[in-house]
């Protein structure tokens, strides 16, 4: 493994351990606190004995199956660098589509709930773009809620959180948009005991039934949470497309439709509230 004044090139270059290049760079900059350039401007630095001593014990963590992301601490959604740790999910590339959709013609000072907000990522997202948007995000998590506000801190933006099982503090308040990514994955799912996910909170992931019980929820309510003409957007399995446009035509949406990520898989549905 690493040794006390062993220079970062040797430390980059030995390949002792079985990871990706890029993975042990990011565990190498995150010990040492460098960027990406400072790597490369300063080679030939030595590692001192606990910098050596914590890649060591990354390096273990992460042979064994931990996120990167939750041994760094961060990762990065929609251009934005967000705090996370095991109690939320970690952003994933595909959940940005739901950013993007709901960015697409939303109006001037829209109110918008992001339910089941983890990390914040959506809700900060969507706020970071639209400085001019009353955002809402809720979690039923006191924890998760407590790394949403630090990224919201951290990235200056203004989102009111609350602690709630979804709509139930939200009173008779009204959004131009609702827009989610709840538990969605099958109770007894194997993805559940493979990769990433073992590591990650449970109840972020699976509704510990058909995978479409947090869905029901969201939909057969929103439209008491809606303005006329406001939309729903959820995040939902690869396989649940058709089932969520159901769920939407049964609660009377219109415009209903699905969207595909960057993977060509149908990924997001939503609706629109009649005016």
């Amino acid at each position: 493994m690493f040794q006390p004044g062993e220079s970062i090139d040797a430390a980059l270059r030995g390949r002792r351990v079985p990871l990706p290049p890029l993975e042990l760079r990011m565990l190498l900059e995150h010990v040492t606190r460098l960027t990406r350039v400072q790597t490369i401007t300063q080679s030939g630095r030595l590692l001192s004995s606990a910098e050596a001593q914590q890649l060591n014990d990354l390096c273990a963590r992460r042979i064994a199956g931990e996120p990167i992301a939750y041994l760094i601490g961060e990762r990065e959604f929609h251009g934005l660098m967000l705090q996370v740790d095991p109690a939320v999910l970690i952003p994933r590339p595909e959940t940005e589509l739901l950013v993007e959709l709901a960015l697409q013609d939303l109006p001037p000072n829209a109110r918008v709930l992001d339910m089941g907000t983890g990390s914040g990522a959506i809700a900060i997202a969507i706020a970071h773009a639209r400085l001019d948007a009353e955002v809402w995000a809720l979690d039923a998590s006191a924890a998760a809620l407590q790394v949403a506000r630090r990224n919201a801190e951290r990235h200056r933006v203004n989102v009111r959180f609350l602690q709630s099982d979804w709509y139930a503090a939200i009173d008779e308040q009204r959004f131009d948009l609702i827009v989610s990514n709840p538990p969605y994955i099958t109770a007894g799912d194997r993805h559940l005991a493979e990769g990433d996910l073992r590591f990650e909170p449970i109840d972020a992931l699976t509704d510990h039934a058909d995978g479409l019980s947090a869905l029901r929820i969201i939909v057969a309510q929103a439209m008491r949470h809606l303005n006329g003409g406001g939309r729903l957007l959820v995040e939902h399995g690869y396989d649940q497309a058709q089932a969520v446009r159901a769920l939407l035509e049964d609660a009377r949406f219109s415009e209903v439709r699905s969207w595909r990520d960057l993977a060509g898989i149908e990924r997001a549905s939503g609706g629109r509230m009649a005016t």
